[in-house]
């Protein structure tokens, strides 16, 4: 079992504009000690809410690098995992696109689906990444603004999403 920080576990820790690669992710987490490689990968449908979406587009506060950073290396100390990779996309995204991979490598698979489960729900929760959503009417709506002053940081015609 690892004895180093959650931390050091942390392989990759990133968001990016440029297309996620699921297979570097699993790259990231393999190693001689890893038995089970739980993987989450997120992706855009092409409907919320019972509308038709056509793109998204994600945007991130300054501090979301470093957000996520101490929300893998929480997830690796938790559940003393071997390996994390985690990345998000910003930008704009189509239907079908790739958003969000998390890739955790661990000596058993329990650890491993409860690191990866942890980790998805806890980036959601805290990552300050959001995204609007671009639907096939011409309407769009922000989703992932928080309930606290949201009609100040919602831009001009902006509805959130419940």
């Amino acid at each position: 079992m690892p004895s180093d920080s959650g931390q050091a576990r942390v392989r990759f820790a990133g968001i990016s504009e440029s297309p996620l690669d699921v297979g570097q992710a699993i790259r990231l987490v393999s190693g001689p000690t890893v038995g089970g490689i739980a993987l989450f990968v997120g992706t855009v449908r092409n409907h919320d809410h019972g509308a038709t979406v056509a793109s998204l587009h994600y945007t991130q506060h300054p501090s979301a690098p470093e957000v996520l950073e101490r929300c893998a290396a929480e997830a690796a100390e938790l559940h003393n995992v071997e390996s994390i990779a985690v990345e998000h996309r910003i930008g704009r995204l189509e239907v079908g696109d790739v958003a969000v991979v998390v890739a955790v490598g661990a000596v058993h698979r329990e650890a491993a689906l409860a690191a990866c489960a942890h980790l998805i729900n806890t980036l959601k929760a805290e990552v300050p990444i959001w995204k609007e959503q671009h639907f096939a009417s011409g309407d769009a709506e922000w989703v992932g603004l928080g309930d606290e002053d949201v009609a100040a940081r919602q831009p001009e015609g902006a509805v959130r999403s419940p």
